[in-house]
């Protein structure tokens, strides 16, 4: 079993598609803010897209999923 914790600075990148959006929405489900916009860029066949998000509760981080 994997007991690292998940660190204070997340940066999610790729394609805009509902799986990023499910990946920064469980980030956002932990307890992670957004932090700053999103930003996007086109790589001649899809747009990529990267969100930070940043752990500022007092708590321990969560664990890293295995």
């Amino acid at each position: 079993m994997n007991s690292a914790r998940s660190p204070r600075y997340r940066l999610l990148t790729g394609p805009d598609d509902a799986v990023f959006c499910g990946r920064v929405s469980d980030a956002l489900d932990m307890g992670y803010e957004l932090h700053g916009g999103p930003a996007a860029t086109f790589d001649g066949a899809s747009v990529i897209v990267a969100q930070a998000l940043v752990w500022t509760r007092d708590a321990p981080t969560p664990l890293q999923e295995p």
